[in-house]
């Protein structure tokens, strides 16, 4: 198996695309590291990050489930202390763990700004610092982050210019990081969707309706693999699409079926694309 003994750090892994990385590379013989703040069960989210571990250790892989709120240090310096002393290093960082308000300007509160940006841009920037001593070290290192390519176009900005933001200092860290840690061979590269992707965000913050024009969270999951298993001193500074990863792992539009939500339903392209 690619990935047995390889330790992987997931932030936002209780659920959703998070999750189904996990689950994925647990599949593979991985320790997953189930990094989220869902301890108790969520009126309106489905899954902990106790569940999450308990179905990554039946599809084969061993997890450690710890609580984190990227937005503070110490838990996330708790969190990997805690998985250098059960796994002894770390080999992957995914950063997942994101915050989403598309609203505009002047309807946008500054508690919601602050947020996106506060869990979006400095969590990631703040997991991946306190992680890299570790990469440095790891066999075949790699972050990979779920964020968009930099597509500096007045559309992606003009709605939702707080979101946006937010989520491009995700792709930004990935720009930087790339070259700056070349010399150490740790791949930095950003995933995205073609298309939206069926979790409880859609559905809470935009409606059942666009679940059935998505694609299920196994497309990025199986995406991801495909990402991790490349040589990191050679795959790195790329923003890859998931369906663009599995064309180039021979894989068909027909083939591509089985990941929709609803079969047969039009989907809808991401935003970002």
């Amino acid at each position: 198996m690619s990935f047995k003994g390889k330790t992987v750090f997931i932030t936002g892994a209780s659920r959703g695309i998070g999750k189904a990385i996990g689950l994925r590379l647990a599949q593979e013989g991985a320790n997953i590291v189930i990094a989220a703040k869902t301890a108790e069960p969520h009126p309106n989210l489905p899954g902990t990050i106790y569940t999450a571990a308990q179905e990554m250790e039946a599809a084969g892989g061993k997890a450690l489930p710890v609580v984190v709120d990227i937005r503070n240090e110490s838990l996330i310096q708790a969190a990997i202390d805690k998985t250098i002393d059960t796994f002894g290093g770390i080999d992957i960082l995914v950063n997942n763990a994101s915050a989403i308000n598309l609203s505009g300007t002047e309807e946008v509160s500054m508690k919601r700004y602050d947020l996106m940006h506060s869990i979006n841009t400095r969590g990631t920037f703040l997991t991946t610092k306190l992680c890299i001593p570790f990469l440095k070290k790891g066999n075949n290192p790699h972050v990979l982050n779920l964020s968009p390519p930099l597509n500096m176009e007045v559309k992606w900005f003009q709605n939702h210019v707080a979101y946006t933001m937010a989520k491009y200092g995700m792709s930004m860290c990935i720009l930087g990081m790339h070259e700056e840690f070349r010399k150490d061979k740790i791949a930095f590269n950003a995933l995205w969707p073609r298309t939206t992707i069926a979790t409880a965000a859609i559905k809470n913050v935009v409606g059942e309706v666009l679940m059935d024009m998505s694609r299920k969270p196994d497309i990025m999951a199986d995406a991801a693999f495909h990402i991790l298993k490349q040589d990191s001193s050679q795959c790195t500074g790329n923003f890859f699409i998931d369906d663009e990863v599995l064309f180039e792992e021979g894989l068909t539009e027909k083939d591509l079926e089985k990941y929709a939500y609803s079969p047969g339903k039009e989907l809808m392209p991401d935003y970002f694309i």
